[in-house]
């Protein structure tokens, strides 16, 4: 009995503890993302997102093209005031990116590089920043940069809420 009454004193501080957090107003903005997402290219071309928050609420899970062999993660998370965001890529490298504290009313969010990991040569193709725009509940934008060679190439999708 004593063992239960420890075992739920401790899941009421964690509780408690996890209800105080205050996450930086740009977390807090992407969160509103999770749901379903149908997304369309410039091209023409479509894929789906999905977004879901995970470990408690403290990361929010982008997956792109859910099931694809395309498939890939974008992990947000707070950093401070700031967030950072690890993209892992179907290049295979894992990219991470930071967002300067945001305040007020959030309309955007620009991710900036700052490192990647396993990319085979300082030229090998990585994304390298990421912008992501807010029209309203229901529609985003997502500009994606990816760098090759020294040349960006942007990527933007524009994203429509179905879930």
């Amino acid at each position: 009995m004593q063992k239960a009454r420890i075992v739920g004193l401790v899941f009421a501080v964690v509780l408690a503890f996890t209800a105080q957090t205050k996450y930086p107003p740009a977390f807090e903005k992407l969160k509103t993302l999770v749901g379903e997402w149908d997304g369309k290219l410039e091209d023409g071309s479509t894929g789906r997102a999905t977004y879901r928050l995970t470990a408690g609420g403290s990361v929010l899970e982008e997956t792109i093209m859910p099931g694809q062999p395309t498939e890939m993660v974008t992990l947000y998370h707070p950093d401070g005031e700031s967030v950072m965001a690890t993209h892992y890529c179907e290049a295979k490298n894992q990219p991470r990116m930071r967002a300067q504290p945001a305040f007020g009313e959030i309309k955007e969010i620009a991710f900036n590089f700052v490192d990647v990991t396993n990319l085979p040569s300082p030229s090998a193709g990585h994304m390298h920043d990421l912008v992501v725009t807010f029209q309203d509940n229901d529609h985003f934008t997502a500009r994606w940069n990816y760098r090759k060679d020294g040349k960006d190439t942007p990527m933007v999708i524009q994203y429509t809420r179905q879930k």
